[in-house]
C-alpha cells in the first residue's frame, strides 16, 4: 500500500450553485473562501468594479486583492441558487442567493454579477438581505 492509498488526499470542495453552471462564478466562490484572493480578483476584468456592503466601488483587480486580503479574511461564502439573464452586449447577469458567514455572524446575501463576453467579472454588488435593525448591528 503506497501513501496515497493509506492517507486520504483533502479535496477541495467544488460549489454547486442551483441554476448556476458558470465556471467564473463557480471559481469566484471556491478561491474567496479558500482565502485565494489574487486568484478572486483576477476573475474580474481589468477594470471590473466590486461593490461590498457599506463600500463605495473598488475598481480594479489590484484594489480588489487588496480590500479581499483586509475585509474577508474569515469570510465564508454559502451560495445556494441563483438565475442568468443576458443582458445588451452580450453581457450575462447572474443573481446568487445563499449566505456568508463571519467569525462572528452570518447573514443572507444576495451577489448580482455582470460577465463581459470573456467571461470575466465587470461588476459584482453584495447586498446584505437582512432587516435595517439587523444591518446597523452589522456595522462595524
Amino acid at each position: 500500500m503506497t501513501d496515497n492509498e493509506s492517507t486520504p488526499t483533502k479535496v477541495e470542495e467544488k460549489f454547486q450553485i442551483s441554476g448556476i453552471t458558470e465556471p467564473t462564478l463557480l471559481d469566484y466562490f471556491q478561491t474567496l473562501n479558500a482565502g485565494k484572493f489574487e486568484e478572486t480578483a483576477a476573475l474580474f476584468a481589468e477594470d471590473g468594479v466590486m461593490h461590498p456592503p457599506f463600500e463605495s466601488g473598488i475598481v480594479g483587480r489590484d484594489a480588489i486583492t487588496r480590500y479581499l486580503q483586509q475585509e474577508a479574511q474569515n469570510v465564508k461564502a454559502y451560495p445556494r441558487e441563483g438565475v442568468v439573464e443576458t443582458l445588451e452586449e452580450e453581457q450575462i447577469q447572474f443573481q446568487v442567493t445563499g449566505k456568508a458567514q463571519t467569525s462572528w455572524c452570518g447573514v443572507n446575501v444576495l451577489w448580482i454579477f455582470i460577465l463581459n463576453q470573456q467571461k470575466e467579472i465587470l461588476y459584482t454588488r453584495i447586498k446584505l438581505l437582512a432587516s435595517p435593525k439587523e444591518l446597523l448591528n452589522l456595522r462595524r
